[in-house]
C-alpha cells in the first residue's frame, strides 16, 4: 500500500481551509499543515517538505505567485497547484512563471482539487501548464506582429543586442534617419519613453530576445 499524499494548504480563510482540510483527508490525502499568509507557507515548506502544496493566489504578508516563486527557487522540484478566485490569465501566467504546477478556479470541485493534486504528482499537470503557456506566448506574438512591423521588430532586437543607432542602420542597409523613424513608431505603439522600455515591453511579449 502506497503513502498517502502529503498536502501543505495554504489560503487565509480559515473556514474555506477547514472545509479543504476535511475534504482532503475524506479523499484520502495526508494534511501535514496549513498556513494562514505567503511567508508561513514558504516556512512550512521548507520545513515538512510536502508532497503537493496546494497555494491561495491572494494573502496576506506575501502573495501565493511571490511564495510560490520562492519555495521553487529553495525546492525545485515542489508541486504547487494555485488555487485562483477567477481564471485572469496575467494571474496563471505569473503562477507559471513562478514555477506553479498547475491551477484551478476556486468555484470547482473537491474531486476536482483531489485529482489535480493527484496530477500533479504523475506529472500530468504540466501538460495543462505547457499548454496555457503556449497558449500565453501564441497570444503576446499575435498582439505583437498586429502592432510591430517585421523591419521595427528587426531594430528593436538589434538594439536588445546592444547596438547603436549607426549599427543598426549598418546591419539593416538603412540611414539613421530611418531608423531614428522606426524608433519613433515602436515607442508610440509600445506606449515607451525610451530604447531600454521599448526592449523590455517587446521582452515581454516575446517579440525580442535577451541573449
Amino acid at each position: 500500500m502506497t503513502d498517502p499524499i502529503r498536502l501543505l494548504l495554504a489560503d487565509d480563510h480559515r473556514m474555506l481551509r477547514e472545509t479543504l482540510k476535511r475534504s482532503m483527508l475524506d479523499e484520502g490525502f495526508d494534511v501535514v499543515g496549513e498556513a494562514s499568509d505567503g511567508q508561513e507557507a514558504v516556512d512550512l515548506a521548507t520545513e515538512l517538505r510536502p508532497d503537493v502544496i496546494l497555494m491561495d493566489v491572494t494573502m496576506p504578508e506575501m502573495d501565493g505567485v511571490e511564495a510560490t516563486r520562492r519555495i521553487v527557487e529553495a525546492q525545485p522540484d515542489a508541486r504547487i497547484v494555485m488555487l485562483t478566485m477567477h481564471a485572469d490569465q496575467d494571474v496563471i501566467a505569473s503562477a507559471i512563471r513562478a514555477g506553479a504546477s498547475g491551477y484551478l478556479v476556486k468555484d470547482c470541485s473537491f474531486e476536482e482539487v483531489a485529482a489535480t493534486v493527484r496530477e500533479a504528482i504523475s506529472g500530468e499537470v504540466s501538460q495543462q501548464v505547457a499548454a496555457s503557456m503556449l497558449r500565453e506566448a501564441k497570444g503576446l506574438v499575435d498582439e505583437a506582429e498586429s502592432v510591430i512591423t517585421k523591419r521595427e521588430i528587426e531594430v528593436l532586437q538589434l538594439i536588445a543586442d546592444g547596438c547603436a543607432t549607426p549599427e543598426v542602420a549598418e546591419q539593416l542597409f538603412i540611414s539613421q534617419k530611418t531608423v531614428k523613424n522606426h524608433l519613433a513608431s515602436i515607442y508610440a505603439k509600445l506606449d515607451a519613453r525610451d530604447r531600454t522600455q521599448a526592449v523590455l515591453q517587446a521582452v515581454r511579449m516575446g517579440i525580442v530576445r535577451l541573449y
